[in-house]
């Protein structure tokens, strides 16, 4: 079995409300599928994170080194198209472009011997996982205080034990809103902070220190991933638990976080990372060192499904007596196509998603849906 055909999709949908965060704002939502087809027919998807054109740009960059290859031999590939292209970028886009081609290459090994991709990998250690709800965004008009509240109170409604709120605009309005949300979604339930790095340290600590009687599971990314001095200064200046890696990749990218325990959590992103090879890696490394890690995801169904397919096998971290086990993000904010793109829609019940056991992601892609959203 040889790679005969490789092909990306690029989508893309307007939101019928735009909503921002700390640094930056959507008007619409878009995406890289990866297709990678064998000479025997195979099919394997996959998922890049971040700019559509520019991840599709990279991923015609690998063609000449994927076209012909074995994708039996994910290791090999993932070792030859990192070496030839290390030079240009250790994360950012040619890590994410490589972690869409991995993707697609351990959905289609899974097909080739008729496996769930965490089979592969050596699992299940779990069958299913507890959700939390990311949204929250800003809108562009209202009062977060009344519309976040109202959002917040309907993920309680739909099951979610969990809810992860979006500040790092301003601290005053922030601290409201924290205490605001934690009202409405009752003490027993976990409340989590995404600051998007949006924050420098000292606004950090002091948020920190003002609403640690909020009961924060962590607060992540609350300054900008480059800077881990600051993240150090904001974990010992604070009793919540720091949380980030999102825009981090590679083992190499996250072995200066993991050696000065810089983060109490770290939450790669499996389409961004490095893929499904690389992740695991990343994993294995964060259980010697006794951080947990819970991964960003922030795309389609197809990411979603990636994530789930890791979550399966991710160790328990750090060991001890009735392990906290790992938690799936599962982003509720506006995308016309996330589910669209699959056949059968992953979904949540009661907070609880199970991890798909059929052959590969364990997803069927809905080709009709990508020629509704296709923006090339």
């Amino acid at each position: 079995m040889r790679i005969a055909a490789l092909h990306t999709h690029i989508l893309e949908a307007e939101l019928t409300q735009p909503f921002g965060w700390s640094f930056d704002s959507a008007r619409s939502r878009g995406a890289c599928i990866v297709e990678i087809v064998t000479d025997t027919g195979l099919i394997g998807w996959g998922e890049c994170y971040g700019p559509a054109r520019m991840n599709a740009a990279v991923i015609e960059g690998f063609r000449r080194h994927l076209l012909g290859a074995d994708p039996m031999a994910g290791e090999v590939l993932w070792q030859v198209l990192h070496s030839r292209f290390r030079d240009y970028g250790q994360r950012g886009l040619v890590i994410s472009a490589l972690s869409g081609v991995d993707i697609a290459l351990w959905d289609l090994r899974g097909k080739a011997l008729g496996v769930p991709v965490h089979r592969l990998m050596g699992g299940p250690l779990r069958t299913r996982v507890q959700a939390y709800a990311t949204g929250t965004y800003r809108l562009e008009q209202g009062d977060p205080l009344d519309y976040v509240v109202r959002e917040v109170r309907g993920y309680v409604d739909e099951g979610f034990q969990a809810v992860k709120l979006k500040i790092g605009l301003d601290l005053e309005e922030d601290i409201a809103l924290i205490r605001a949300t934690r009202a409405a979604i009752g003490p027993e339930r976990e409340m989590m902070l995404d600051a998007n790095h949006g924050f420098d340290a000292l606004d950090a600590i002091a948020l920190g220190r003002c609403v640690a009687d909020q009961n924060i599971s962590w607060f992540e990314e609350p300054v900008i991933p480059e800077d881990l001095a600051s993240y150090r200064e904001v974990k010992a200046g604070q009793p919540i638990p720091v949380a980030g890696g999102e825009c981090t990749a590679t083992r190499w990218g996250f072995l200066d976080i993991l050696t000065t325990r810089a983060m109490d959590i770290i939450q790669p992103d499996t389409a961004a990372a490095g893929g499904l090879t690389e992740c695991k890696k990343i994993a294995d490394m964060a259980a010697a060192f006794g951080i947990r890690y819970i991964p960003h995801v922030w795309g389609t169904g197809i990411g979603l499904a990636a994530a789930l397919q890791l979550l399966a096998v991710l160790p328990h971290t750090p060991p001890r007596h009735t392990p906290r086990e790992p938690l799936l993000e599962f982003d509720r904010s506006e995308h016309p196509f996330r589910q669209a793109v699959l056949a059968e829609p992953i979904e949540h019940v009661r907070g609880w998603v199970d991890i798909p056991t059929r052959p590969g992601l364990g997803v069927e892609i809905d080709r009709a849906a990508l020629r509704r959203f296709s923006a090339a």
